[in-house]
């Protein structure tokens, strides 16, 4: 495990080329700005450059699922890359759509993935046990487009009757395999690609045109957008749907990733739990964690997924009683605090967490300040703030830098170290 010096210098010398040393820059790529920041409490260095962008290699096609608020998997692969070795144990203890512990799987490292929110598991989990597109069409044949299914309430605003009773029916046959205890792993990718396709603004969805897929609008906002826009709902058909974005999610990854993926999905673990209570990780047994916490009352889980969670049977108002949604500084910091000291007991000796955090309340709130103290006091040592620079022209306002109306787009990562006993 690298020393957070020899850390230090690398960020020091990274360049947007990728190159390490600055004498050997050229005018290939841009250097690493180094800041002070310093406050009454502590001072820390800003390290500030273009460390994943556009100009690093794509990601992998099996990241292509919606969700909201969720970092590109350039992030973690950054620190995972720099910081772990294959088989070692990297975990998200706000984990979304996994992108953390599939970018790991994908590079060969061990995952544990939590979230209190059981959505996060339908998307992550299935994205490390692949079945074979022969398995999800003769699955998706064996399941019937349309049966006796009585519906919960009115959704004819967002799909053709058609396409609605083969989307009952598919919701009825993936209860019933989930409560009887028979779901495979070609249940699970049907469930997960199936949840990623309910809403959104192409003909590559289940719907009607609507929002974005991160974000289902309720059914009185669907009936004035189709109003609005003059539209009905066309008919698409579910199975062929699900078919084309397997094939989508398959489409670029190598023999190589697949196994890997394989690999991880033999001891991942997958909690469902208050991040601050997890006693199932062993101490002291996590190479890195790389995560993104619920930022204060920034976003609305429920609002934002009722369509998701009605389709998967979960009662998301229950689920959000336990998110962090935390309507100011103090409160969220609280529960932090407690995170905190929880992940210094599964961080190994010389382990590392890189907590992503933004600005909110029209960045007049920098997380940053707020986490730093909090990593502090739990025991770790602060390496620095990390910011990816996009476009920002002086540096020294990126530490209040406003990259859009609620500021959460901005990359600032908190960088902590475990010391070795």
């Amino acid at each position: 495990m690298p020393a957070i010096e020899a850390i230090t210098e690398y960020l020091k010398g990274f360049s947007s080329s990728g190159e390490e040393q600055i004498s050997i820059f050229g005018d290939e790529g841009k250097a690493t700005t180094v800041e002070k920041h310093v406050t009454a409490d502590f001072s820390i260095p800003l390290f500030i450059n273009e460390f994943w962008t556009a100009r690093q290699r794509q990601s992998s096609s099996i990241h292509e699922i919606s969700y909201r608020a969720c970092f590109k998997p350039q992030l973690p692969r950054f620190f995972i890359e720099l910081l772990t070795d294959p088989g070692d144990v990297v975990y998200d203890p706000f984990a979304g759509r996994g992108t953390t512990p599939v970018e790991a799987a994908l590079l060969g490292r061990r995952v544990i993935s939590n979230d209190i929110n059981p959505l996060s598991r339908i998307l992550a989990e299935p994205r490390l046990s692949i079945p074979a597109l022969e398995q999800i069409s003769s699955r998706l044949s064996k399941i019937p487009l349309q049966g006796q299914v009585s519906r919960d309430f009115d959704l004819s605003m967002f799909y053709h009757p058609q396409t609605e009773k083969e989307l009952l029916s598919l919701r009825e046959y993936l209860i019933n395999k989930s409560k009887s205890g028979t779901e495979d792993e070609v249940d699970r990718w049907i469930r997960m690609v199936a949840t990623n396709r309910l809403t959104g603004h192409s003909k590559g969805f289940f719907s009607v045109y609507t929002m974005p897929p991160n974000q289902a609008v309720s059914a009185e906002r669907q009936i004035k957008i189709n109003s609005k826009l003059n539209q009905k709902p066309g008919y698409r058909e579910v199975h062929s749907i699900i078919l084309k974005k397997s094939k989508q999610l398959l489409r670029n990854l190598s023999g190589a990733q697949v196994n890997n993926l394989c690999r991880a999905s033999a001891d991942a673990v997958f909690l469902e739990k208050e991040s601050s209570q997890t006693e199932e990780i062993p101490s002291e047994s996590v190479a890195l964690t790389v995560t993104s916490p619920p930022f204060l009352d920034v976003v609305q889980y429920s609002g934002d997924n009722w369509l998701r969670a009605w389709f998967n049977d979960i009662n998301m108002k229950e689920i959000e009683q336990n998110i962090t949604m935390a309507s100011n500084l103090q409160e969220w910091s609280a529960v932090m605090n407690k995170v905190f000291e929880e992940l210094y007991r599964v961080t190994m000796p010389g382990g590392w967490v890189a907590f992503e955090v933004g600005e909110v309340k029209g960045g007049r709130v920098n997380l940053d300040e707020a986490v730093i103290p909090l990593g502090k006091a739990a025991g770790f040592n602060c390496a620095g703030v990390i910011i990816n620079k996009q476009e920002f022209t002086k540096t020294s306002n990126i530490w209040g830098v406003k990259n859009n109306k609620s500021g959460t787009n901005s990359n600032r990562i908190v960088l902590f170290n475990k010391e070795f006993a």
